[in-house]
């Protein structure tokens, strides 16, 4: 089974931008997201990162997103890279 390695962050707190920190977790994918348009986009948000999370193969993982309006594109590269850098990278047996 696939499992990241280390915490790790990537993105920043800039406008149009992400910052995502994911964790090893135990109790499935959790995800705290902060945004200052969730009202509006948190519920696509949650599934880009869910989706992206899921085509990894992961079942188990702590993500925390802080979203300053970040596009769909950003937020997945974010992730992409935040796994990387956690010890998972694409086509990686964690």
């Amino acid at each position: 089974m696939k499992s990241v390695v280390k915490p790790a962050q990537a993105g920043t707190l800039e406008s149009n931008d992400i910052m995502i920190i994911v964790e090893p977790g135990a109790n499935g994918i959790v995800l705290e997201l902060e945004s200052i348009v969730k009202k509006q986009y948190g519920q696509a948000i949650s599934q880009t990162i869910i989706e992206t999370v899921k085509s990894y193969g992961l079942t188990d993982l702590n993500v925390k997103a802080i979203d300053k309006g970040a596009l769909d594109y950003a937020i997945r590269a974010r992730l992409v890279t935040a796994l990387s850098r956690a010890g998972l990278g694409p086509g990686s047996e964690g």
